[in-house]
C-alpha cells in the first residue's frame, strides 16, 4: 500500500515545493480539501480527467502518515 506514496511528488518549481500528485498542479492538499468539504471522489475523477483514483488513495495515505507523525519515504521526519 505504500508504494501509493511514491504518487506524491516534490519539486521546488512546482507549487513551490508543496507535495503534489505525480508532478502536476495538483496538490494533495487540495485534494483533502475537496474530499473534506464532501466531493465524492468519482466527482474529483470526473473534474480532473488526469487523476486515476490511485491518486485520490495516496493522498489520504500521506496525509495519514503526516498525522500519525511517521516519516514518508524519507522526505518528512518523524
Amino acid at each position: 500500500m505504500d508504494d501509493l506514496l511514491t504518487r506524491i511528488t516534490f519539486d521546488k518549481d512546482v507549487l513551490g515545493g508543496k507535495p503534489v500528485l505525480r508532478g502536476l498542479r495538483i496538490s494533495v492538499e487540495m485534494i483533502l480539501e475537496l474530499l473534506a468539504k464532501g466531493a465524492a471522489p468519482a466527482e474529483i475523477l470526473e473534474d480532473y480527467p488526469v487523476l486515476e483514483s490511485d491518486d485520490i488513495q495516496a493522498a489520504l495515505l500521506y496525509a495519514h502518515h503526516l498525522v500519525a507523525g511517521e516519516a514518508i519515504l524519507g522526505r518528512i521526519p518523524a
